[in-house]
């Protein structure tokens, strides 16, 4: 039986784009048509996509999100570092 991971309150499950998705991304300078600074691709991610949503109202499962870089905590799922964090520090949707 596999756990999930349900965030609760207003809180959010973000998978972070791996350093794969960034290096694809740094040949060609932009992610999903926004420009990257080169500081994002040495750094840990600040985007990421939805994987599950509490009780919050700006985003939903699947999105593309740009959050503040300190704002969340790791938690480690089957092997694979994912970021919660409050609805609140989510900066924007990436569509």
């Amino acid at each position: 039986m596999k756990n999930k991971i349900i965030p609760i309150g207003e809180r959010v499950l973000v998978r972070p784009f791996s350093e794969q998705d960034l290096r694809k991304a740094e040949g060609k300078k932009k992610l999903n048509d926004f420009i990257l600074p080169e500081s994002v691709t040495k750094e840990k991610s600040a985007q990421g996509k939805v994987l599950a949503v509490g009780e919050v109202k700006s985003v939903k499962v699947g999105d593309i999100v740009l959050f503040s870089k300190y704002s969340y905590d790791e938690v480690e799922h089957e092997g694979e570092a994912l970021y919660l964090l409050k609805e609140e520090n989510i900066l924007a949707k990436l569509t």
